[in-house]
């Protein structure tokens, strides 16, 4: 396929989705659906992650459910951290205390009172003004005019054009430069996608945190799968180990027909991007969470009916599909990053390439298996649905290898995640390890990531050019 990474390492394709490395997590507690609360670390918990652990401590006098869920896959966490501390405590353009306080402005968007919490108190702590936590309409008027790109980002980012990025630069009082302005997209896209993982897993506040815990559900102390906590009973845990086996099926006829395959036409390959991209308009879950807004949150927000709506829409002029080779990441995005903001282009490059080829060759209770198009079904389907397509790929794979209740769950973590629910976390993949369903929610992440980013800087080179 178009790779949305600029090299892949040697031996990166063959390779699977994967389960943690470590039978047990390293936490015991209510802090997410994982259970990934604060706890103490256990004897046995591998030395990376326990190594990463220590350092989030000594660094930060506290780890945060965010460090201890993703730390289910030290590799990643090691990247995210590195770049996530370049952004918010480096030199770079922009004053520490505004972007501790364009992240709120981020998370608020999706109504993520955690993300929130955590960085109106970043804000105080490096020397932000408590007035402008009084709400939007209290903050300077600099930041305040990030509130369009901030809303489309978040939920359209196929409107974004270089006039927003004009209006932004534009002579005057409250100008921003050109280095401030794309460290401020890459705080807001960073911050959205932050805000996806934490309602995909279904992260809670940390016990000081304001509200403290959330209503969760107690949560599984161990790595197993949702199907053995469930109880399901004896047909419905045969229904899920029946779904594994099928999916393997499904894995290995598709590496089959495409080693016999001559090819498909270009032509074919539209047309199967185009069918994919329509039948996601009805890809809708039917359990939204009731997720009404806080007044705490609600002060960051700006329009706040304003949302995702589906690229296309019937009876609708559709915007013109973004296809992938026209702007890539590793032609254009990358350099223009690294250009304006020095540094960041490479730490943002080997996260999206760590999360990409992160795999222990597991899937569920199989072994040595080669889940590279997984992965790949998994990352071009987040794209799909913010219209962007790879010319060189078959979308046909994505309706073979994602079941409906998958693509629910993605495409609601993706574009609307503050409205998922646990059920629909627990519907899909139910035989499935939880670190497997981190390691989704982390390809959730950073393909949506790339996507919103991809947008935005395609405005920013044709207001330069």
């Amino acid at each position: 396929m178009g790779t949305p990474l600029r090299h892949l390492p040697h031996g990166a394709a063959g390779t699977g989705i994967g389960a943690g490395g470590t039978q047990g997590c390293p936490y015991r507690g209510r802090g997410s659906w994982l259970g990934a609360a604060g706890g103490i670390l256990q004897e046995g918990v591998e030395s990376s992650r326990r190594q990463l652990l220590i350092e989030a401590f000594v660094s930060a006098g506290r780890v945060d459910n965010i460090t201890m869920v993703m730390g289910l896959h030290p590799q990643y966490l090691s990247s995210f951290w590195k770049t996530q501390y370049l952004l918010l405590r480096m030199d770079g353009p922009l004053p520490y205390h505004k972007r501790h306080y364009i992240a709120i402005m981020a998370a608020a968007r999706h109504q993520c009172s955690y993300l929130v919490g955590l960085h109106m108190g970043e804000f105080l702590q490096v020397g932000g003004n408590p007035a402008w936590l009084q709400g939007l309409h209290c903050a300077p008027q600099k930041l305040r005019n990030l509130n369009e790109i901030n809303k489309l980002l978040a939920h359209r980012p196929w409107l974004i054009t270089k006039e927003h990025i004009e209006a932004l630069l534009k002579t005057g009082e409250h100008s921003w430069s050109l280095a401030e302005l794309v460290q401020a997209l890459v705080l807001l896209t960073h911050y959205h996608s932050l805000a996806s993982f934490v309602f995909g897993c279904g992260i809670n506040p940390e016990a000081e945190q304001d509200g403290g815990h959330g209503a969760r559900p107690p949560s599984p102390h161990g790595d197993s799968s949702p199907a053995s906590e469930d109880s399901m009973g004896c047909s419905g845990g045969k229904d899920a180990l029946q779904e594994v086996e099928a999916l393997m099926e499904r894995m290995k006829l598709l590496q089959e027909s495409q080693q016999e395959e001559e090819g498909v036409t270009q032509e074919e390959m539209a047309t199967r991007f185009e069918l994919e991209k329509t039948e996601s308009l009805l890809v809708a879950p039917s359990d939204l969470a009731d997720h009404s807004l806080q007044s705490s949150v609600l002060c960051f927000v700006e329009d706040p009916e304003f949302g995702y709506k589906d690229f296309t829409r019937r009876g609708e002029q559709a915007p013109p599909t973004f296809r992938a080779q026209d702007y890539t990441w590793e032609d254009h995005g990358y350099s223009l990053i690294n250009r304006l903001y020095p540094d960041v282009g490479q730490l943002l490059d080997e996260k999206f390439q760590v999360v990409y080829n992160l795999t222990y060759n597991t899937i569920a209770m199989h072994c040595g298996v080669d889940t590279s198009m997984l992965r790949r079904a998994i990352w071009n389907y987040v794209h799909c649905v913010f219209g962007i397509r790879y010319d060189d790929y078959d979308y046909g794979e994505v309706n073979q290898l994602l079941e409906r209740s998958l693509k629910i769950y993605i495409k609601t973590v993706a574009c609307y995640p503050e409205k998922t629910t646990k059920r629909m976390y627990a519907q899909f993949w139910r035989h499935f390890k939880h670190s497997e369903k981190v390691h989704i929610n982390l390809l959730l992440l950073e393909a949506r990531m790339q996507a919103a980013l991809l947008y935005a800087l395609r405005a920013v080179t044709r207001y330069m050019t």
